[in-house]
């Protein structure tokens, strides 16, 4: 569709990246800085623009029965609304989350954003060249964790009967993602084609490994054990309280391998309380932070 003669000229030469068509003729036009809302005529009304920069410091989603709003967050400059319909809200968050990214510097100018998911106060953003995540009510602000492709070493899976867990090996590194089963799915089959197509591999066992050097420098599991040994809040810290020098020496004992089990299984409540103690910081933060 090409823009309307009004659109064409707010643009002002600037290219449309995305073009989304709302209710009766209304669209929106998402070029690399900013978003365009145009309304059409109307018996009520004339036709008008309304622009939305995409250089906003948080993006907030606010639901309703039949529309969502997307507020933006300009810091010091306020806030903007670009309300949409609800059928429409995924087409429209693609595009515009993709610009607040690129013009934040948090991708590249000619990186692609392949899809964003949320789950509650989850949102996970693959691109071509990363994983994006952000934990909290907003969708997407300055408190966010980026895993790069090009650092990712391994990728499985853990099945779970709520939850799938998803585990990168990023820099030698586990980070762990949980999303709910019915999207688990499309979330593994798009992570893993976007980090396939980026290594030029065409299976996980194919992916690179650690350097040899990194693996030379890594300190010995005997020196690493006092990480393993404390209490874990919240957990059953009998079971994680447990050396990986002791398991190792094991030998062909079968109960090793129920305690490695308790292990993996304590570490993951640990990982669990750490996240659900960050949402709530980030609920305090917001509540004591005066409004702007």
């Amino acid at each position: 569709m090409s823009p309307p003669e009004l659109v064409q000229s707010v643009l002002d030469g600037e290219s449309v990246v995305a073009h989304v068509g709302l209710r009766d003729d209304d669209a929106l036009f998402v070029s690399p800085t900013r978003t365009l809302l145009y309304r059409s005529q109307s018996l009520l009304s004339d036709e008008a623009v309304d622009e939305f920069p995409h250089s906003a410091e948080r993006l907030s989603l606010s639901s309703g029965r039949r529309k969502t709003a997307i507020e933006l967050d300009y810091g010091l400059d306020g806030t903007r609304k670009l309300t949409v319909p609800n059928d429409r809200l995924d087409a429209v968050l693609h595009p515009v989350l993709a610009g607040v990214l690129s013009a934040a510097g948090v991708i590249d100018p000619d990186e692609t954003v392949h899809e964003p998911f949320r789950f509650s106060e989850l949102t996970l953003v693959v691109t071509d060249d990363r994983l994006i995540k952000h934990v909290g009510r907003a969708v997407w602000d300055e408190e966010f964790e980026q895993f790069r492709f090009a650092d990712v070493e391994g990728f499985a899976t853990e099945e779970g009967r709520v939850t799938t867990g998803f585990v990168l090996t990023v820099s030698g590194r586990a980070e762990r993602l949980k999303v709910p089963n019915e999207r688990a799915r499309a979330v593994r089959e798009r992570l893993e084609s976007a980090l396939l197509a980026h290594h030029g591999v065409e299976t996980l066992a194919d992916l690179p490994a650690p350097d040899e050097s990194e693996e030379r420098d890594a300190p010995d599991a005997e020196t690493d054990d006092a990480a393993f040994s404390g209490s874990i809040e919240g957990a059953d810290a009998s079971r994680g309280a447990v050396s990986l020098h002791e398991l190792g020496e094991g030998g062909d004992d079968p109960s090793t391998l129920a305690r490695l089990d308790a292990l993996g299984d304590a570490i993951d409540a640990q990982q669990d309380l750490l996240d659900r103690q960050r949402r709530e910081l980030d609920r305090l933060r917001e509540a004591i932070t005066p409004d702007r």
